[in-house]
């Protein structure tokens, strides 16, 4: 197995804060985006591996076996819980009554799990422990539009495509599981699994609450007045609004239906608030002021 030096990949050496690595993944993520080098194998490939590197350094377990493990983090936990099995006895019998550490393979651990659960040690009889599989984390960005509709998409995680249908009305840093896409199993264990992270950058101007929107439209002041109608824009295209004479400033409508999509209910929505902005005339003419004054003075 290539070893991936994930300190490298991001540019970082082993005394990083975790700032320091949250501020390099998304720096790097934005570079090598596949949708912003969709003709460029070798970002594509990077890509992957700065998804890999933050998954693993990011989290304060992971990084720890990842600096003391190398390229067999994902088997240490199963390192660890093979020496308590086996115990003092077994450490004896293996090593003549010496200790049993991975230094005593060179600092490469792949020997031991060799050693310990396949090869000879499975010809013996004795039967193989099985691991299930690390998990993996990554993250998804989307713009808000594409959380609006549910579509399906395709993830690269560790060289393999996954393709998934993400639901409409999914909220910003809301984390689904893909069951056994994580790490493989170690000796026949269950793989472990996918846990996505949605980050949505709202590219609106909406604000969401939920399944509601909310927004402020301009509306000019002889139809606050006066009465009138205002074409209001949705996410799903333009709606007519009728303003009621004498509207005032800040006050506030409510489109039903019209706001987002509820997560995992088809077809219902959350409603849109509309705030309006009465805005005062400028550059007025003299006549016009006049016209003013004639109307204070009523």
């Amino acid at each position: 197995m290539e070893f991936v030096d994930y300190y490298k990949v991001l540019g970082l050496n082993k005394s990083a804060s975790t700032e320091d690595i949250k501020k390099a993944y998304r720096k790097l993520a934005r570079k090598h985006h596949p949708d912003l080098n969709p003709n460029n194998k070798e970002a594509h490939k990077l890509f992957q591996q700065i998804n890999e590197a933050n998954e693993v350094l990011s989290d304060p377990e992971k990084r720890k076996k990842y600096d003391k493990y190398g390229k067999d983090w994902q088997h240490g936990e199963a390192y660890e819980k093979a020496q308590q099995a086996y115990g003092n006895t077994n450490q004896r019998q293996y090593q003549g009554g010496q200790a049993f550490s991975g230094e005593q393979f060179g600092g490469d651990f792949s020997d031991f799990f060799e050693s310990m659960f396949g090869g000879a040690a499975g010809a013996g009889g004795r039967q193989q422990a099985r691991f299930r599989g690390q998990d993996f984390n990554a993250e998804l960005h989307l713009n808000l539009l594409d959380a609006y509709k549910t579509h399906p998409q395709t993830l690269t995680v560790n060289g393999k495509n996954i393709r998934i249908t993400i639901p409409a009305g999914i909220e910003d840093g809301q984390t689904i599981k893909i069951a056994g896409h994580g790490g493989p199993g170690m000796n026949g264990g269950p793989n472990g699994d996918l846990y996505i992270t949605f980050l949505i950058e709202n590219n609106t101007a909406f604000k969401r609450e939920g399944a509601n929107l909310f927004t402020t439209v301009n509306l000019d002041l002889f139809t606050a007045v006066l009465g009138g109608e205002l074409m209001v824009d949705t996410l799903d295209g333009k709606v007519k609004l009728k303003v009621a004479p004498e509207t005032q400033n800040g006050t506030r409508v409510k489109l039903k239906g019209k706001g987002f999509p509820v997560y995992k209910q088809e077809g219902h929505f959350g409603d849109l608030y509309v705030t309006y902005s009465i805005q005062i005339p400028t550059n007025l003419t003299e006549k016009q002021k006049q016209l003013f004054r004639e109307l204070a003075k009523s």
